[in-house]
């Protein structure tokens, strides 16, 4: 890899301040963290998205176990929580406050 790459991998993954594993938190299982972090990444991809510049695979610890887990940047934090299982509280919540501050703007242009 030449230096301007490994300068741009570098940069891309300082940007990346989440990550997946810490839904957990929010009450997201494993498996509904994997499955929203796939639709995210289907959502960025269709949308254009550099999915290098918001998505990274890393191995993290988490109870003393090393487990595959995802870097994310703000923006693919929360295409991610959108992508949750909608069942889920928080998922609902962080829904309807991205779609009312959505509308905020729009009505207040």
């Amino acid at each position: 890899m030449d230096s301007i790459a490994n300068f741009l991998e570098f940069y891309y993954s300082f940007r990346l301040k989440h990550l997946a594993s810490d839904l957990l938190a929010h009450g997201l299982s494993p498996t509904q963290i994997t499955e929203a972090v796939v639709k995210a990444m289907a959502v960025g991809k269709s949308s254009g998205l550099d999915i290098d510049q918001h998505f990274r695979l890393v191995f993290t610890g988490i109870q003393e176990q090393v487990v595959s887990d995802c870097k994310l940047s703000h923006l693919a934090f929360g295409l991610v929580l959108m992508n949750a299982d909608a069942d889920l509280q928080v998922v609902g919540d962080f829904q309807v406050s991205v779609l009312q501050e959505y509308l905020g703007q729009i009505g207040s242009v």
